[in-house]
């Protein structure tokens, strides 16, 4: 049997994707319309307190294509936090306009990969950091959950940990020469979802993601390895945003 990888984990993660109900939306009085935008609005603040608290984050995004509407990327200490919010989202008026269409359940992990022998991660304040980010507010995010292959020759968890060790440093060197450009979560999901990982990348230059996935496509690990779910792609949601998405005309 090979060596399993160890992980820390940090933070869980819901990322929420809803469509809207425009019929529904336009169709409904202003009176009403106004409700469920001041509801919304209330639960933003109660986020933005956590946050700046810094006992979780949230990232409010709408998602361009057909996929989705809108993405609540939500990061909290337990999961009955995570399972609290999504029912009080569920319980406004705001809601009522909406449709799930899909969820991930996942956690912030870092896998002993890049490890230095003889040193404690957790003591180490970067790793910290990394474990209970602080969500950017990029102007865009790209989401996407990913497995390792588990086929023929190709059978990531057959790999000796040496193997895997010097493979995953390889690929990290690649994400370290977007360092500035993009700001990479890794969330753990295994036993949680239906893949293994979720991957949440956020940058102000929206080309960068593709830039990153294409050139990482080159490196052995996903060349061999990497199976790729559906890609989720979005625009900020500031006040301002979401005021003209929100708005109807007559």
């Amino acid at each position: 049997m090979s060596e399993a990888a160890q992980t820390l984990e940090g933070w869980y993660a819901l990322h929420d994707f809803r469509t809207i109900d425009w019929t529904a939306w336009t169709s409904a009085s202003e009176s009403e319309r106004q409700q469920a935008a001041e509801e919304l609005e209330s639960l933003r603040r109660e986020w933005a307190g956590t946050e700046e608290a810094k006992q979780g984050s949230t990232a409010f995004y709408a998602i361009v294509g057909q996929k989705a509407d809108f993405m609540l990327m939500h990061l909290r200490e337990t999961l009955e936090e995570l399972n609290e919010l999504e029912t009080a989202f569920n319980k406004t008026s705001f809601a009522a306009f909406t449709r799930p269409a899909y969820s991930y359940v996942s956690v912030v992990e870092l896998s002993n990969y890049m490890g230095q022998p003889g040193v404690n991660p957790l003591e180490i304040p970067e790793v910290a950091a990394r474990l209970k980010p602080i969500l950017p507010k990029t102007k865009h995010v790209c989401f996407y959950p990913m497995n390792k292959r588990r086929s023929g020759a190709d059978n990531w968890y057959m790999l000796s940990m040496d193997e895997r060790r010097a493979m995953m440093r390889s690929h990290g060197m690649i994400g370290r020469q977007y360092a500035g450009k993009v700001k990479q979560i890794i969330t753990g999901s295994v036993g949680f979802d239906n893949w293994e990982w979720g991957v949440t990348l956020f940058a102000d230059d929206a080309l960068q993601f593709k830039k990153l996935v294409y050139e990482m496509r080159f490196d052995e690990v996903s060349a061999r390895f990497g199976d790729f779910g559906d890609f989720y792609v979005g625009n900020l949601l500031t006040d301002e945003g979401l005021r003209r998405m929100l708005s109807v005309r007559r």
